[in-house]
Parts: structure tokens; C-alpha cells; sequence
């Protein structure tokens, strides 16, 4: 899809890929940018960048894991701004934990967001893409749409349903011109590692050795690319395809070099459900 004089609807705008992705498609030439999160005074800061480059902005602060919330503001934004022409469920939380380590709630936020956040916000705006006849969803998420390590039980579960959704959606959506975009790639340099203490630390020792950590500048380049080009999946990392490669041919040795390389499980548990 072209971006230039879209209107771009971005959650989880007020950092990391989401703050930087804002500006990046205000510069490709979106004419106006809704950007979401909790965070409304670094909010205001991206809208002041997005602005600067001669984008329109509105910002909705908000917590995308309240349904109600979600179904609120959606309508605001129809009202106020109209339908968005392209739609990126960037927003996602989850720090690396083993599953025995994690607190039930946490578990349940972690699938809220992304995935139902990405589900909710697309629901929302997809019959008026249907109606318009045009459309493109990108849905953010990781490598571990595809592959598994140990100590991060819950995020990859929620990446998996992020993968599940692109696929869905892709299906539903065949013979319209609404594009689906998936992106996953391995790590990149962003706030999430500072947010999310100890997660750095279980990246398998392979992907540390063959995948190359990103810019957040060479991830939001990759998915700008990505949408313009309707690109169903978008791989950032040349070594990540080959990995992938791999992966399909021999899935017992790229998960075995995955599950051997990663964290080992402590009888730690914690205790306060």
C-alpha cells in the first residue's frame, strides 16, 4: 500500500519501534497519525516529532488490555478521524519468565497484550476497510512466532497467537484488497530489554551467535518497506530467513540447537498467585 495521505492508526506509539515506526510513516508521507498507549506525556512527545515532519497527530492515551477501553476509543477515533487506512498492532508486554515463575495475572496480560489488544483494534476497524474496499493491518511480533526457547513460556504463547492471527485474517481475507503484514525478527535494540529485567539473559546462545541484534531504525525501515511492498511476512535479518530455511527442512536440529543453547530450569517457583 502507499503511505502517502494515509491516515495510520500505531498502538504502543510512545516508545521503542511504535514511537519510531510514528515518525518513519509520517515522513513516508501519512497525512495523519493516531498514536496509542498508556503513556500520554511521551505520547505528546512523538506527536511533537510527527508534526514536526508535516503530519497531522492525535493521541489516545490508553490500556489496551481493557476491552471497554479499546471499544471506546475506537469509536472516537471513526468519529473523529475516520477509518484508518493502515492499522499497526505494535503494542505488546511480557518479560522472559518460566511459566512456574509467573503470576496468573501476568500470564493473562501478556496474551491481552498483544494479542487481544491486536485482535480487539482490528475487529474495530475492519468492517469499515471492508466497506472502503482498502486496507492493511501489520501485526508486530517475534521470532518467537515460529521458534521456542526455554524461559519465556507466556510470550512466546502470545507471540504464537499473534502469528495465528496474521494467518487467520490473511484466510478471511483473501479475495479483498486488504493486506495482512506479519513481522517477526530476532532481537532489537529497543526500551523492552531496560522494561523487562532478565529477559536479555535467555536469548538462546545460538541466536546470540548467528542473529544479529537490530536498530530499531533497521527494524521500522524493514516494516515501512514491508507495507509498501504488501509483503505478507517481514524478516528484517538475511540470517533469520536462512534460519528459517532451516527450520523447515530440519525443525528437530534448528529447536534442539534453539532448546540446548537456551536458560536451564531452576526449582525456583514463585509462590504469591
Amino acid at each position: 500500500m502507499e503511505i502517502g495521505n494515509t491516515t495510520v492508526v500505531v498502538t504502543g506509539a510512545s516508545s521503542g519501534i511504535g514511537a519510531e515506526l510514528s515518525v518513519s510513516m509520517a515522513l513516508a508521507g501519512a497525512a495523519e497519525l493516531v498514536l496509542l498507549a498508556r503513556n500520554e506525556v511521551a505520547l505528546n512527545e512523538v506527536a511533537r516529532k510527527v508534526e514536526a515532519v508535516g503530519s497531522r497527530a492525535r493521541i489516545y492515551s490508553i490500556d489496551l488490555s481493557d476491552v471497554e477501553a479499546v471499544k471506546t476509543v475506537s469509536g472516537q477515533i471513526r468519529n473523529q478521524v475516520g477509518s484508518p487506512d493502515i492499522l499497526i498492532n505494535n503494542a505488546g508486554i511480557g518479560q522472559w519468565k518460566y511459566l512456574q515463575d509467573t503470576r496468573l495475572q501476568e500470564i493473562e496480560n501478556y496474551m491481552a497484550v498483544p494479542y487481544l489488544a491486536a485482535a480487539w483494534m482490528t475487529a474495530q476497524f475492519l468492517p469499515a476497510m471492508l466497506e472502503r474496499g482498502s486496507g492493511h493491518i501489520v501485526n508486530i511480533s517475534s521470532v518467537a512466532s515460529r521458534l521456542a526457547w526455554p524461559g519465556a513460556t507466556a510470550y512466546i504463547a502470545s507471540c504464537r497467537a499473534m502469528r495465528g492471527l496474521s494467518d487467520a485474517l490473511r484466510a478471511d481475507l483473501k479475495r479483498t484488497n486488504i493486506h495482512i503484514s506479519h513481522y517477526e525478527s530476532g532481537p532489537v535494540e529497543s526500551p523492552y530489554w531496560s522494561n523487562n529485567p532478565q529477559s536479555r539473559e535467555r536469548v538462546p546462545g545460538v541466536a546470540k551467535l548467528l542473529l544479529p541484534v537490530l536498530s530499531e531504525e533497521m527494524a521500522v525501515h524493514a516494516i515501512v518497506k514491508g507495507i509498501t511492498g504488501n509483503k505478507r511476512f517481514i524478516v528484517p535479518s538475511t540470517m533469520l530467513r536462512l534460519v528459517y530455511l532451516l527450520h523447515s527442512a530440519f525443525p528437530w536440529l534448528v529447536q534442539g540447537l534453539m532448546t540446548g543453547t537456551g536458560s536451564r530450569l531452576s526449582s525456583r517457583t514463585v509462590n504469591d498467585y
